[in-house]
């Protein structure tokens, strides 16, 4: 049954169904609940008022109390504008109004007291403030809340007089009748415990605030709150998935031992050796594992997937690894085999190019139980692709495979759900993580094998490119191969692939006497792995590319990545691309080449790069330049739905009230307890309503 915040906004007074259709359009406000959560983004402190001649144009908002003058229109047409000259003991300034001239008219009062708000505009000598906000002064404004909410508006809604005046006073009208009908949330434990502000007072502070001090206790409270669901609903998926999801008891580390003893090429690091620990718990403990691996590019992963492959084969069942390319799957596939060769072990590649003979080969020797890791692309997936018993299914780079998708994975077995173990180059800071995968155990590489140097990253500008050219030309005389990347960006890819091509051609023209590859998506697949096998084997010294390289091939003796335009890559994307160097023993260079004018988000962005080679580090800049939704992509929009929590600012209270849902529910996990019938309910309430506005009531 429909309850009060389930009332339809056009029934508030001083709405009405005019406005409540710009409501919905503009911010997606369709209820008393929805707009109740329509939280300021800041708050302006009112408490402090300027003197004309003390205004600079360096200041922001400006409070001026003083008399109004004059008031005269200038001009026609267009160029039609209302001047109010506005008058202190100390000076004259001009309030301008380009807008609804004759509505604003209307309202003033020539000779009357006003409290004038704005951003001041310095002209010649004089000061003007454009569309100010105006008040009449009397004794009731001097004593009003000091703390005004700014909320977020359109220019459609200003318009309508819904400017974040306007919002305010529905608001107000609004919270009237809606605080007697706010419900807690949180049981009374939590609200000791963590002294968080009863929910009443808190969306009543949030909206018109005390003081500073009240009001930051509220926003801490409904950000906690907001946390505190979002992992709470994550945790439990996770309780359900171990207790319904048995998993293999994959134990045996016969095969794990001779490895180590007789083959493993060089020594693990502590970071890789804790990872196996942690798969290697979950294996052998009888529920199916659900692990994430993050590591930079070059941290190890492979080597730690291999290594759960051999205790997965030790214990009598089979391994498949899905990669999101064929590169990356051959890469795989090479890059294996070689150990699977040295332990008698069957490997195989199932991709879109495996021929029809091999296939049929492929399927039959899976059957039998005779091949014992399987590595393809989506490939894997098909109907007909049968295991005799998969126990280990590794996905690469899991953020470019849909939850459906991988899901055909896990049925490959009818008895058991296969153990998975998702790798991901791209570091994820911890918040987003939390959030994204919180369903799933994370464990982090964060240490790179020993021997590797940093890669060192430098920023140049256009003016420096025969200097840069000059860098190349020695790296390729010691031997080494070089990468130089253009952006491809879909909006402008005829423009892109033009500047591809010219860039080709002045290589060619700096660098006659080297061979050069060249590769960019609009190229055939057949073509384009010509090219990269070409400068794979060493035939060609220097790789002329879009971002398709991106994700791809290990070249160890390619020493230098040089991007071009780098001031249009994301963060993400030149650390990705940075990574593709960096793999022999030799040190290894990526130069960002750029325009001089930067703005200051892509200064950020190339500052960042040069300073370190942290991928979380890098990630966690990313993260508060572009947000979580853009991080992530459209797919994961959804969690990213936070009403007040920001996970790039937010990641001490995530924690916390994370550690507060995984203590609650260790002790009951079905939230049976009397003492958490205020979280069952708010649970139940929230299954039933997709949108998040039921954490209100």
């Amino acid at each position: 049954m429909p309850g009060y915040f389930d009332t339809k906004i056009e029934f508030l007074k001083g709405v009405g169904p005019q406005k409540a259709e710009l409501l919905n359009k503009e911010l997606n406000i369709f209820t008393f609940g929805e707009l109740l959560q329509h939280y300021p983004f800041r708050y302006e402190d009112r408490t402090k008022f300027y003197k004309i001649r003390h205004l600079t144009p360096e200041l922001d908002h400006v409070q001026i109390l003083g008399r109004l003058v004059k008031i005269e229109t200038i001009g026609d047409g267009r160029r039609k504008r209302l001047v109010g000259y506005f008058r202190d003991e100390t000076g004259e300034m001009e309030l301008t109004w380009f807008k609804g001239v004759q509505w604003v008219v209307k309202k003033l009062t020539v000779g009357a007291v006003y409290i004038a708000f704005g951003k001041p505009n310095q002209y010649g000598r004089k000061f003007s403030i454009a569309h100010p906000e105006l008040e009449i002064y009397t004794a009731a404004t001097e004593n009003r809340n000091a703390f005004q909410p700014v909320y977020s508006t359109t220019e459609k809604l200003r318009a309508k007089f819904l400017d974040s005046k306007g919002i305010s006073k529905i608001m107000e009208i609004l919270l009237q009748n809606a605080l007697p009908q706010i419900h807690e949330t949180l049981p009374t434990s939590i609200l000791e415990r963590f002294n968080l502000l009863a929910k009443k007072p808190a969306i009543k502070e949030i909206h018109f605030p005390s003081n500073p001090e009240v009001l930051r206790k509220a926003i801490y409270r409904l950000k906690f709150e907001e946390f505190f669901y979002v992992q709470l609903r994550l945790l439990k998926l996770k309780l359900t998935r171990t207790e319904k999801s048995q998993g293999q008891i994959l134990s045996d580390t016969n095969l794990l031992t001779e490895f180590y003893k007789n083959h493993i090429p060089f020594e693990l690091t502590g970071a890789q050796k804790r990872v196996i620990k942690e798969a290697y718990n979950d294996m052998r403990s009888g529920k199916q594992m659900n692990r994430l691996i993050q590591g930079d590019v070059g941290s190890g992963k492979t080597m730690v997937a291999f290594i759960c492959c051999l205790v997965a084969i030790g214990s009598s069942s089979q391994a498949c690894l899905m990669a999101p390319t064929e590169i990356l799957a051959n890469q795989h596939h090479e890059g294996l085999k070689e150990f699977a060769d040295m332990m008698g072990l069957n490997i195989a590649l199932l991709t879109g190019s495996t021929k029809k003979s091999e296939r049929k080969k492929i399927h039959a020797a899976l059957l039998s139980g005779e091949l014992h890791i399987l590595i393809g692309t989506h490939a894997l997936l098909e109907d007909i692709v049968q295991f005799k018993n998969l126990g280990l299914a590794i996905v690469d780079e899991q953020h470019r495979f849909g939850v459906a998708q991988r899901a055909k994975l896990w049925a490959k077995n009818k008895q058991f759900v296969p153990h998975v173990l998702v790798m991901t180059a791209t570091p994820i800071p911890r918040t987003l993580a939390m959030t994204l995968y919180g369903d799933l155990d994370i464990s982090v590489i964060d240490e790179l094998p020993a021997g590797r140097k940093p890669i060192q990253t430098v920023h140049r500008y256009d003016k420096d490119r025969l200097k840069v050219f000059g860098f190349i030309k020695k790296e390729i005389e010691l031997g080494r191969q070089v990468y130089i990347v253009y952006p491809l960006i879909e909006e402008s890819e005829k423009m892109d692939l033009k500047s591809l091509m010219d860039g080709y051609e002045s290589i060619a023209r700096a660098f006659p006497q080297y061979p050069l590859s060249i590769v960019h998506g609009a190229m055939k697949p057949a073509d384009k792995d010509y090219e990269m096998q070409r400068f794979v084997k060493g035939e060609t010294k220097i790789m002329v590319a879009t971002t398709v390289i991106e994700v791809g091939v290990n070249v160890p003796n390619a020493s230098v990545m040089i991007i071009e335009n780098a001031e249009r890559f994301g963060l993400s994307q030149l650390h990705q691309l940075r990574g593709r160097v960096g793999r022999g023993a030799e040190q290894s260079y990526c130069v960002l080449m750029s325009k001089y004018e930067l703005s200051k988000d892509s200064r950020i962005r190339l500052n960042t790069m040069v300073r370190t080679n942290n991928g979380f580090e890098i990630a966690d800049v990313d993260l508060k330049l572009r947000g979580p939704g853009d991080l992530m992509g459209t797919q994961q929009s959804g969690i990213m739905d936070l009403l007040i929590g920001d996970l790039s600012k937010d990641a001490p209270i995530l924690a916390i009230a994370r550690d507060a849902a995984q203590n609650i529910l260790a002790e009951d996990p079905d939230l049976s307890h009397p003492s958490n019938a205020l979280i069952l309910r708010q649970v139940q309430s929230q299954r039933k309503h997709q949108v998040n506005w039921s954490r209100i009531s």
